[in-house]
C-alpha cells in the first residue's frame, strides 16, 4: 500500500505555528522595547511584522484554491527565510536573539519537503544569514547592533551558524524519513486493520445462523442480519438489551458450551422456536470476556415434523374407516329399524315413546357421523381446472356476509386482495369448501360478534390465502391436532370439517396450517401453487385444463393430475 503524505494539513498547520509566533515575537519585542533602550527601529519592525502577517494570511487563501502543495511549500519556506533575515537585521543583527528563527525554518522544510531540500534551505540560511551580517559590518546596510565585533569574530559566527544548519538540516532529514516511514507503516497496519474488519463484518452478516454476542453482564453487543431477521426486531431494539428476556424458555450455561430449543414470541406475529447454541468468549491470561449465541429457526422443521405425525394418524384413521364403518352403519339401521316398529305399538306409554325418540335422533347423529366419516375416508374425484382464486373467494365471503347479516351475528367480514387475479389448476369446488369451512370455524369461534378477514397475496411461486379472525384463539395443544378427525372445539361439532380441508388441500399438493393465541383469535393459511409457476416446473406437455380425476385408478394421463390421484388413494397427505 503507498502510502500519502497530507501535504495540506501540514501546510495549514506551518500557517496557524507561523501566525502563533509571530504574535509571540511581536509582544516580546514590544516588551522588550519597552522596558530596555534598545536601539530597535520599533515602526520598521512593526511594517515588517505586519506585512509577514499579511503574507501569512495570503498563504492561508492561496491554501484553498491551489493545489500544488509542494510548489506552495517551497514557497513558504524561502518567504519565511527572507522574513527571518528582516527581522534579525532589524533586531540588531550579530546581536539578535531571533536567529534561532532559521533553525525553525530548516525543520519546517525537512518535513514538507525532500531531504535534499533541508539541505539547500540550510546552504540558503547560512547565505542570507552571513550577507544580512556582512552588509551591515561594512556599511552597506544599516546596523542596529549595540556592538561591533572583530571581521575574525564575525567570521567565526557564521561558520558556527553555517555549522549548525547543516547539523539540524541532518537531524531534520533523518527525522523526518523515520517519520514517513512510521507513517507508511502505521498507514500500512490501519489498512491491513479495515481490511480484516470488513473481512470480520463480511463474514459475520453473511452466515445464516443467527448470532448474538453479549458481555459478561448479558447485554447484546453484537446482532448479525440473521438474528435480527428470525427476531424480527432492528439493532436499535436489542443492542445493550439483555438477552434472556427475549426467549420464554432459559437460554443454557454458557460456559457448558451447551444448546437448547428455546421459543419466543414475535411482536405482531406467532410464537417461534429456535435452537440456540452458546460458547464464551475466552480472552488469554483474562479468562471469558462475553457470550456466543448461535440460532437456528426450528419454527418450520416442527411444523413439518407435527404434520408428518399428523399424516401417520390419518392414514392410520383412514385404513380403519374403511373396515369398521360398514360394520356400524349396519347394525345401526337395524338399530332404526327395530326402533321404528316400536314406536307403532298402540300400547307403549308416553314415557317409553319419549325414549324412543331419544333412540331415534341418537341413531341419525351417529348416521351422519357415520356418514362424514365415510365421505372423509372414501377417495374422491377431483375436476382439476384453471381457477382463479380471487373469485372463488368474492363468492364465498358473499354468501357468509349475507348470513351474518342475517343471523344478526355482529360478525364483520373484511378481504384484503392484494392482486387482481390469483389463477390456480385446482378443484374450484373443493377450493370453495376449503373456504367455506374456515370461514364456518371462524364465526363459530366468534360467538359474540368480531371480524373475519380473508386476504389474498402472492409469495414467490405460491398464492397465500389467509382467515383470521378475531376469537377465543385456541392453545398450542388444540393448534396441533386442529386438522385431525374428531378434534372439534366446538359444541355438537364432529371434528371432520378440517379433517376433510386437509384432505382437499393434501390432493392440490398445497399447504395448510393455522396460527392461533388463546384469546387472539386464529388465523388458517393455505398456499396453492401458482397456474404460472406449475406450467413452468411441468417439462411434459401441458396439460389438459379440465378433467375428472380419480384416485381409485391410475390416472396417468394428466402429470398433474396423477401425483394428485395416487396421494388422495394412498392416504398422504402434504400439507
Amino acid at each position: 500500500m503507498q502510502a500519502t503524505f497530507d501535504e495540506r494539513n501540514w501546510l495549514a498547520w506551518l500557517v496557524k505555528v507561523r501566525i502563533l509566533i509571530l504574535t509571540f515575537l511581536l509582544g516580546i519585542e514590544l516588551t522588550i522595547a519597552r522596558l530596555t533602550p534598545a536601539p530597535v527601529p520599533l515602526r520598521l519592525f512593526l511594517s515588517t511584522m505586519l506585512f509577514w502577517f499579511t503574507v501569512s494570511l495570503f498563504y492561508v487563501l492561496l491554501l484553498s484554491f491551489w493545489q500544488e502543495y509542494r510548489l506552495q511549500a517551497s514557497l513558504q519556506v524561502v518567504t519565511d527565510l527572507v522574513m527571518v533575515s528582516l527581522v534579525v537585521h532589524e533586531t540588531g543583527g550579530w546581536d539578535s536573539s531571533l536567529n534561532v528563527l532559521y533553525p525553525l525554518v530548516i525543520i519546517v522544510a525537512g518535513i514538507l519537503l525532500p531531504r535534499v531540500w533541508a539541505h539547500l534551505i540550510a546552504a540558503l540560511a547560512f547565505i542570507l544569514y552571513g550577507t544580512t551580517l556582512e552588509l551591515a559590518y561594512y556599511g552597506v546596510a544599516h546596523s542596529y547592533g549595540t556592538t561591533h565585533p572583530e571581521l575574525k569574530a564575525l567570521q567565526g559566527l557564521i561558520f558556527v551558524h553555517l555549522s549548525a544548519f547543516l547539523a539540524v538540516a541532518y537531524l531534520t532529514g533523518l527525522l523526518a524519513a523515520k517519520l514517513r516511514q512510521v507513517g507508511v507503516q502505521l498507514e500500512n497496519a490501519s489498512g491491513a486493520l479495515e481490511d480484516l474488519q470488513i473481512l470480520h463484518e463480511n463474514i459475520i452478516q453473511s452466515i445464516s445462523s443467527g448470532l448474538i454476542t453479549t458481555g459478561l453482564d448479558g447485554r447484546i453487543t453484537l446482532v448479525n442480519s440473521a438474528a435480527q431477521k428470525l427476531l424480527e426486531r432492528s439493532p436499535a431494539d436489542l443492542l445493550g438489551k439483555p438477552v434472556s428476556p427475549l426467549f420464554l424458555d432459559p437460554l443454557p450455561n454458557g460456559e457448558s458450551h451447551g444448546h437448547a430449543e428455546v421459543r419466543f414470541d414475535v411482536p405482531g406475529s406467532f410464537r417461534k422456536t429456535v435452537r440456540i447454541r452458546v460458547a464464551a468468549f475466552n480472552v488469554s491470561d483474562r479468562g471469558a470476556s462475553g457470550y456466543l449465541y448461535a440460532l437456528d429457526d426450528l419454527t418450520e422443521i416442527r411444523r413439518l415434523e407435527r404434520e408428518v405425525r399428523m399424516q401417520d394418524r390419518l392414514a392410520a384413521v383412514g385404513r380403519l374407516a374403511a373396515a369398521i364403518a360398514h360394520e356400524i352403519r349396519n347394525p345401526l339401521t337395524s338399530i332404526a329399524g327395530s326402533v321404528s316398529m316400536l314406536s307403532a305399538i298402540p300400547e307403549m306409554s308416553e314415557e317409553h315413546r319419549h325414549l324412543l325418540e331419544i333412540v331415534t335422533r341418537e341413531s341419525q347423529r351417529l348416521n351422519g357421523i357415520i356418514t362424514d366419516f365415510l365421505a372423509y375416508s372414501r377417495g374422491k374425484q377431483y375436476r382439476f381446472d384453471k381457477v382463479d382464486l380471487v373469485l372463488l373467494l368474492q363468492d364465498t365471503l358473499t354468501l357468509v356476509r349475507h348470513r351474518m347479516t342475517a343471523e344478526n351475528t355482529r360478525i364483520t367480514v373484511d378481504s384484503r386482495i392484494a392482486v387482481k387475479e390469483a389463477w390456480a389448476l385446482a378443484d374450484g369446488d373443493k377450493i370453495k369448501q376449503v373456504f367455506w369451512n374456515f370461514c364456518e370455524n371462524a364465526v363459530r369461534a366468534m360467538k359474540d360478534g368480531g371480524t373475519l378477514t380473508a386476504s389474498i397475496e402472492r409469495l414467490g411461486d405460491d398464492w397465500q390465502v389467509s382467515f383470521a379472525d378475531t376469537g377465543t384463539g385456541m392453545t398450542p395443544q388444540q393448534t396441533e391436532k386442529i386438522f385431525e378427525p374428531f378434534q372439534s372445539n366446538f359444541e355438537g361439532g364432529t371434528g371432520l370439517g378440517l379433517a376433510v380441508v386437509y384432505q382437499i388441500v393434501q390432493a392440490h399438493e398445497g399447504k395448510v396450517w393455522a396460527r392461533s393465541k388463546p384469546g387472539k383469535g386464529t388465523t388458517f393459511i393455505l398456499r396453492l401453487r401458482c397456474f404460472d409457476a406449475e406450467r413452468a416446473s411441468s417439462t411434459n406437455p401441458e396439460p389438459e385444463t379440465s378433467g375428472i380425476c380419480d384416485p381409485a385408478r391410475d390416472a396417468s394421463s394428466s402429470p398433474v393430475a396423477a401425483p394428485l390421484a395416487r396421494a388422495a388413494a394412498e392416504g398422504r397427505v402434504h400439507g
